[in-house]
Order: structure tokens, then sequence, then C-alpha cells
């Protein structure tokens, strides 16, 4: 798809972009989750970074972030224009042209690579690149507008930088920056296929195949199940290696627990249900799965703290 045949459908107009509408162009909510969990895999990493290369890593992997959030915005206009949630996004708004996001893109995306590499090591940096690529190429070229599968195979792209963090820090990838990354893989297709459930008309309009459209909410109610299901050993795996302990335990069994009920009440439920009471469940699970991975890794952090304190880990 061109440039053009991408932002089709979208009305340019005479605004003019501020500061503000370049931040939005970055997806920033997003970026501070991928800030949040790469800033864990970087501190709970078994080498310690001085403070001024950890913040210049995090620097350029929120940079990452930003440069993948605007060449998605750019090549996804058409579809923004049409959906509902993401309608205000400066592209499909015509506060940015889509040629300036796909500049902003680019270039953060060289800059990012590049400093990352300098100020740690060359391994993070070709992991960063290729986080970019995929999500950007991979999933937003191919995979979003081609398959069901798109966010279990693009979500990978999600799940990259507590393993970005955790190579900045040792030049290597252990089974604990696996799991790190196995975490956020696996929750990545239920916290979505919720939202895709009460964004009923989004994906529809926009003819974007995800799960609902190409199966319908039946079929996608029994996968966040089975996928919520296969997340708990994951959950609790990544809490009984080196980077866990007692806390993250109980906290992984507790937040697992919940995620498991949430998931089987949604399981449970037939559209007429939903469409009583607004699918309050779907939403309510969908809320809860942002708390669900910001808990985790809070407590991946605070069981660091407690063993440089002497009495965390295992």
């Amino acid at each position: 798809m061109s440039e053009t045949s991408a932002y089709q459908g979208v009305t340019a107009s005479a605004h003019e972009p501020g500061f503000g509408d370049y931040v939005q162009l970055l997806k920033p909510r997003v970026m501070s989750l991928v800030v949040f969990t790469a800033l864990v895999g970087l501190l709970v990493a078994p080498v310690g970074l001085h403070p001024v290369e950890a913040f210049s890593a995090i620097l350029f992997i929120a940079l990452g972030a930003g440069a993948s959030g605007a060449l998605n915005m750019w090549w996804d206009a058409d579809i923004d224009a049409v959906m509902k949630r993401t309608a205000r996004r400066p592209v499909p708004a015509g506060k940015v042209q889509a040629g300036e996001a796909l500049a902003v893109g680019l270039a953060l995306s060289g800059i990012s690579v590049v400093m990352l590499g300098l100020a740690t090591n060359l391994m993070a940096a070709a992991l960063l690149a290729f986080t970019i690529f995929f999500y950007a190429v991979v999933y937003s070229m191919w995979l979003k507008r081609t398959t069901p599968q798109n966010i279990v195979i693009g979500g990978a792209a999600g799940a990259f930088p507590p393993m970005i963090g955790w190579v900045c820090a040792t030049g290597s990838v252990s089974v604990e920056a696996v799991l790190m990354f196995a975490l956020i893989f696996m929750w990545t297709p239920p916290h979505f296929w919720a939202l895709a459930l009460f964004m009923k008309e989004d994906y529809h309009t926009a003819g974007v195949p995800m799960l609902t459209v190409t199966h319908g909410r039946k079929s996608t109610r029994v996968h966040i199940l089975v996928y919520t299901l296969l997340l708990v050993p994951v959950a609790v795996g990544a809490a009984l290696t080196s980077i866990g302990g007692p806390l993250t335990l109980a906290v992984a069994v507790a937040l697992n627990a919940w995620f498991v009920i949430g998931a089987f009440r949604i399981w449970k439920r037939d559209e007429a249900m939903a469409e009583a009471d607004k699918y309050a469940v779907e939403k309510a699970f969908f809320r809860f799965s942002l708390l669900y991975l910001f808990l985790h890794f809070a407590a991946f952090l605070a069981e660091a703290a407690l063993k440089s304190a002497g009495i965390g880990g295992w």
C-alpha cells in the first residue's frame, strides 16, 4: 500500500501541528508500558548499569517505541479514520500529515537504535531494531490486515521491551528474559480480544480480521479462556526463577486466580447477556488485564528491592 492509499479517506486540514500532536503520534500510553517493563527488565538483571547508562537505555527504548507508534499511525491512517476508538489520532484527525508521521517514525527509529547501541551494546540495539521492524512491518503492514492471528503473533512486538532491558544490562538472553517476554506475549491475546468484544463494531467497520470478525464472539470467548489458562504456568514459572521469590509467587497466584475467574465469566456469557449489561464483564476484564500486567512487573521490581535488602528471593 502506498502512502497515498494508507492516507485514503483521511481529510487533511490547515491545522498547524503542535508539540502535543507529535507526542500523541508516539502513542504515549503504549510507550509508558514499554518504558516500565523495559525498566523492570533492566533493574532485575544480575548485572547493574551506571545510572547514566541506565537512563540512556530507557530513553532510547522509549524513542524506539515512539517510532513504532508513528510508523503504525502512518500506515493505519485509513483504518484509524473509521474506528471510533482511533479516529481522533493525529493523522486521521488531520493534525499531522501522513508524510510527517512517516518521517518522524523513520528518524526516531534510526536515532534510537544507533544511540542504544552506543549507550549499551549491539545486541540490545539489534533487538530494538527488530522490535520496531516487527511492529511496523510484520504486524501493521501484514498480520493486522490478513489474519485473525494478528494480535497473537503481533503481540511479540510488545513483549520484547523487558528482554531488551535485560540485554542492555547483561549483553545476553536468559530464561528470565524469555519468561518476561512470554508473560506479555501470552497476556496480549486475551487483553485485546476482551477489547474487541465490547468495541464490537469498530473492527467490522474497518475490515480488520480480528477474531471477533472472522470467527464470531462465541469463539473469541473460548479463545480468551484458553489463552488465560495457558498464561498461568508462564506467570508462575517466572516467579520461580532468579527474578522471583515468595512475594512474586504470591502476587502471581492471586492475580492469575482472579484473571482465570474473569475469563470463565466471559466464557459463560452469550451475546444477549453481554448486550443486556453493555458488556460490563468484558470491560472489567479488559481494565483488570492492565492492572494484571503492571502488578506482575511491579512484583519483580519489589522482589529485587527485597533481595538488595537481604530479605527477598529464593
